[in-house]
C-alpha cells in the first residue's frame, strides 16, 4: 500500500531529519532500496525520472511493479511512489497510474504560468490524496536533457508557490544534478534559511544529494530541509561493483553469467549505499 509523502515529511520536519528519495531505474534498483527501507526500519520515497518511466516500459508498469513488491516482500514501512521531475503532462499521468506523489517542475516557466499550473496540480492532488513537490529556482546540473547552473531561488518566489498549498518545495541554494565539480562553492546557507523563514512549517527538498559533504546536509536539515534526493550516488556504487565482478573474472567462472548472479554485488552496493543516507539523514528507526 503506497503512502503519499505528506505526514512522513511533516514527521520529518518536526524532529529534525530527513526522508530520502531514491530515485530507481529497473527491477534490482527498487527491490534494494524496499529492503533497505524494511530493515532500517525507514520511510522512504521511490523517485522515478520521466526518463526512467520510459525505460521501464511506462508509469502504468512502474506503479504495478512496486505496489506488487511491497506486498511480496512484506514491506511495512511507509512507501511513497514519486514523480522527480514531472513536466505538466507527465503529472496527470503518474496521477492516472496510481503513483503516490508527484513532483511538478514548473521551474522553467515563467513564475505566472508556474503558479497556474501548480494551482491546478494541488486542487487534483488534494482531491486524491496524492503529495505534490514543486520547484523555484532550476536545480543544476543535467536532468533528462535540461541543464541548470545551479541556481539560486528567490525566497519571495518559493513563498508564492508554497502559500498555493503543495506539499513540499524544492528550492534551488547552489545545488547541482550529479557529480559536483572542483570549484562547487558549496550550499547557499543564508539563502536556505531565508526561504525557511518565508514558508514556515512546510517541508523543503534538497535535489542533488550526491556528493554534498555530510556537514553541509546535516546543516540542510537543520535549517528545514525534510527530503533529500540520492541518484547518482546508487548509480556509481552499482556501476563499481558489477565493473569489480567482470574485472575479476568472475562472469566466466560456473554461472558467473546468470544475470541474477552478475547483478547480486551491484544489488549488495545499492544497499550499502542507501542504509549509509538513511544513516546520515536521520530516518533511521523513523517508520511507524
Amino acid at each position: 500500500m503506497l503512502v503519499s509523502a505528506k505526514e512522513m515529511l511533516e514527521k520529518a520536519k518536526a524532529g529534525h531529519y530527513a526522508v530520502g528519495q531514491f530515485n530507481i531505474n529497473n527491477l534490482e534498483w527498487t527491490k534494494s532500496i524496499l529492503q533497505t527501507a524494511q530493515e532500517m526500519n525507514s520511510p522512504v520515497i521511490l523517485g522515478v525520472s520521466e526518463g526512467a518511466g520510459k525505460y521501464m516500459c511506462g508509469f502504468k508498469t512502474v506503479a504495478a511493479m512496486v505496489e506488487a513488491m511491497v506486498e511480496s516482500l512484506g514491506i511495512t514501512v511507509p512507501v511513497a511512489l514519486h514523480l522527480d521531475h514531472g513536466t505538466y503532462e507527465g503529472a496527470y499521468k503518474c496521477i492516472e497510474a496510481g503513483f503516490s506523489s508527484i513532483m511538478f517542475d514548473g521551474s522553467h516557466y515563467p513564475i505566472a504560468e508556474n503558479i497556474e499550473k501548480t494551482k491546478e496540480l494541488v486542487a487534483v492532488c488534494r482531491e486524491k490524496g496524492i503529495s505534490l513537490e514543486a520547484e523555484v529556482g532550476a536545480i543544476g546540473g543535467e536532468e533528462d536533457g535540461v541543464i541548470g547552473g545551479g541556481e539560486v531561488a528567490d525566497p519571495n518566489e518559493c513563498k508564492m508557490i508554497a502559500d498555493l498549498g503543495v506539499t513540499m518545495l524544492a528550492a534551488g541554494i547552489g545545488n547541482i544534478h550529479g557529480k559536483y565539480p572542483a570549484n562547487w562553492a558549496g550550499l547557499r546557507f543564508d539563502t536556505l534559511a531565508a526561504i525557511s523563514e518565508k514558508v514556515g512549517q512546510m517541508p523543503l527538498v534538497l535535489h542533488g544529494g550526491t556528493g554534498i559533504p555530510a556537514d553541509q546536509i546535516k546543516k540542510a536539515i537543520s535549517l528545514g530541509v525534510s527530503k533529500i534526493n540520492v541518484n547518482t550516488e546508487c548509480q556509481l556504487a552499482f556501476a563499481a561493483a558489477t565493473r569489480q565482478y567482470i574485472e575479476a573474472g568472475k562472469d566466466l567462472e560456473g554461472k558467473g553469467f546468470d544475470p541474477r548472479k552478475l547483478l547480486a554485488p551491484g544489488v549488495e552496493a545499492i544497499k550499502a549505499t542507501v542504509k549509509e543516507k538513511m544513516e546520515l539523514f536521520g530516518s533511521v528507526g523513523k517508520a511507524e
